[in-house]
């Protein structure tokens, strides 16, 4: 019976060294960049690992370091909210991008619960993420008291009231809510309609701010059907009870396309033809808008440049090259369809 052979002993940095002809310390100022090493030195050590076949260990190096090279994507919503909603998936995915370029590992962390706030609290302070970005966080948030008592670099997507000593990146939701609806009105509607949403947060609380100061004195409390989520299941039990309270409602502004595309599906319910009898907006242009039928009127939410930009806030903290609180606006310009 032949023995199967020993495994390759994994390369050292002593074998490094003892082939290239340099000191162990040199090899060390080289991989960290943390000093001078002559180019001779450098070329001898780089064909010295491809001889050897020394990989560098990124824990060891982390360690010395203090880096892990990983960043939180922290999402304070409830589970399923976090599969279904094509922004928080763009923003993610613009999140990644970014940290995919600067060689950092995303880890995804969503917040459901008061349980969850906690051992995401416990795993931040940690020490397991060098950064991380924040979405859909609440005043008064756990996790922002957590980041901000363990001066984590952090980058909120959202800017609740309290975060003027931290970073964020957001949108005008007050003038896009009020450009959106004021489009709705000039199409002739006399009894319009919101479906405010997330109102514990600053989108949701803009949104509606947004929706009101367009209506002005036409504005109706009676006709804001309030929900928690911007979810399709709230957006059709809204547009339900909003039906039953004002049969003659002939425009609404849904806080999301998600809310919008449950609005449509309830007013079909209720034999209502979309636009000729009510009109009605979204908020976001997520996937949602060009699955409806029609296709949703809504405010372009640049959900994936909302998510780049909070990675790279946080890269540039982790790296020094961003000392104060940044505040980052992007544009969200209107996009007229068929709904309306």
């Amino acid at each position: 019976m032949t023995a199967s052979p020993l495994p390759r002993k994994r390369a050292t940095v002593h074998d490094v060294a003892r082939e290239a002809g340099v000191s162990r310390g040199t090899i060390s100022r080289m991989l960290n960049g943390d000093g001078y090493v002559s180019t001779d030195a450098r070329e001898r050590i780089e064909a010295a690992i491809r001889k050897v076949g020394y990989v560098p260990s990124t824990t060891a190096r982390n360690l010395v370091r203090q880096r892990t090279n990983a960043v939180g994507f922290v999402v304070h919503e409830p589970h399923a909210l976090f599969l279904e909603d094509p922004n928080i998936g763009a923003i993610l995915l613009g999140a990644n991008e970014a940290l995919s370029e600067a060689d950092h590992q995303m880890v995804c962390l969503v917040v459901g619960s008061g349980r969850d706030a906690e051992r995401v609290g416990r795993y931040l302070r940690g020490g397991f993420v060098d950064g991380c970005v924040v979405v859909s966080a609440r005043e008064h948030d756990p996790i922002t008291a957590v980041v901000r008592a363990a001066q984590l670099p952090v980058a909120f997507v959202g800017h609740p009231p309290d975060l003027q000593d931290m970073s964020w990146v957001g949108i005008d939701n007050v003038t896009s809510a009020h450009e959106i609806t004021s489009r709705l009105l000039a199409t002739g509607r006399h009894r319009v309609a919101m479906i405010a949403a997330a109102l514990d947060r600053d989108s949701g609380a803009d949104r509606l701010a947004g929706f009101r100061q367009a209506l002005g004195d036409r504005f109706d409390a009676d006709l804001v059907a309030r929900v928690e989520h911007y979810a399709y299941s709230d957006g059709v039990r809204a547009m339900t009870e909003l039906l039953e309270r004002a049969p003659d409602v002939d425009g609404v502004f849904a806080a999301s396309d998600a809310l919008a595309a449950g609005a449509l599906e309830a007013l079909l319910r209720a034999g209502r033809r979309v636009p000729q009898d009510v009109g009605v907006v979204g908020f976001d242009d997520s996937a949602w808008a060009s699955r409806c039928t029609p296709p949703l009127s809504t405010v372009r939410q640049p959900a994936e440049g909302l998510g780049r930009a909070a990675a790279r806030s946080v890269l540039a903290q982790i790296a020094g090259e961003q000392r104060e609180p940044a505040a980052i606006l992007l544009d969200t310009p209107v996009v007229w369809r068929g709904s309306a």
